[in-house]
């Protein structure tokens, strides 16, 4: 039977010591890295780069050599909250229970801090390899910046940011998720299936699956907004409301955006059906997104 906390907890620890490995070898320690490490090192599930070595495994029984596109990914991700936090975006003084990047250093600092780690993501994805061809490696770079950029995640984030106070329509609301949250979790699975040579019909499948949990695991994240627990949490609740941001629990209630979560989980474990057990980190992950409080 597989076992997922397991799972996860290898693939966290892969995860970690390469990212940490990332600062091993600085020529010196500067405010600047501090900072880069405090918010990169601060814990996180690791979800967007399991899903990059998840998938891969799932397209090829063969060790493929995903590790550093997926730590890269994480890179990304961090530099994203970090501007998330800021008091000119969403102003939270806590993240994963500790102070946010602005909070324990200053806001100067914390935009210098995501800016190096956006741009240390690209060395990293840029960097020569034995395993990936440069046709290979220039294709997972426009995927994720793509997917990073001003046609993903960052125009969600200004689509959040002008629509409140607004009312969106469901519509509106889902392609706001998508380009937020959605985008960035796509292409962390799109590029691991690149990366393991998939097949055009695994591709696919697995974008399939990827664009429903990314949908999902942004409606989990509205609805633990409104009734997570804070501690579990590591950050306040009741956010949104206050910024009269627009979600799913504010728009059709918790209990349906619950409902919906479920379903988009559904969908992303019915596009793996033709996969076999190589698979099965992807199905638990999905499970994991709907079931987990924070």
């Amino acid at each position: 039977m597989f076992d997922f906390k397991q799972y996860m907890k290898n693939q966290q620890k892969r995860v970690n010591e390469k990212l940490a490995s990332l600062f091993a070898q600085a020529p010196q320690k500067s405010r600047l890295l501090s900072a880069m490490h405090y918010s990169l090192m601060a814990g996180g599930k690791r979800i967007r780069p399991i899903l990059c070595i998840s998938a891969a495994s799932a397209a090829n029984e063969n060790d493929m050599d995903v590790l550093p596109t997926a730590c890269a990914i994480e890179c990304i991700h961090t530099y994203s909250l970090i501007h998330d936090d800021l008091p000119s975006m969403d102003n939270d003084d806590l993240r994963r229970g500790n102070p946010t990047c602005h909070k324990a250093f200053d806001e100067a600092t914390a935009i210098l801090a995501g800016d190096a780690l956006l741009t240390l993501a690209f060395e990293i994805l840029s960097e020569e390899t034995l395993s990936h061809t440069p046709q290979v490696r220039l294709e997972i770079i426009r995927i994720i910046a793509n997917a990073a950029g001003p046609y993903g995640m960052i125009e969600g984030q200004m689509r959040d940011i002008a629509s409140e106070t607004k009312r969106l329509s469901e519509n509106e609301l889902e392609q706001l998720h998508n380009l937020k949250t959605g985008a960035l979790i796509t292409a962390s699975v799109n590029a691991g299936a690149i990366l393991a040579k998939a097949t055009e019909k695994q591709q696919q499948q697995l974008n399939v699956y990827a664009q429903n949990i990314g949908l999902a695991f942004q409606v989990i994240d509205d609805v633990l907004n409104v009734k997570g627990d804070p501690e579990r949490l590591g950050k306040a609740v009741g956010t949104d409301s206050d910024l009269q941001k627009n979600t799913y629990p504010s728009l059709i209630g918790p209990d349906l955006a619950e409902e919906k979560a479920r379903q988009l989980v559904n969908n992303a474990i019915e596009s793996l059906q033709d996969f076999d057990s190589r698979a099965e980190p992807l199905r638990a992950i999905a499970n994991y997104i709907f079931q987990r409080d924070h």
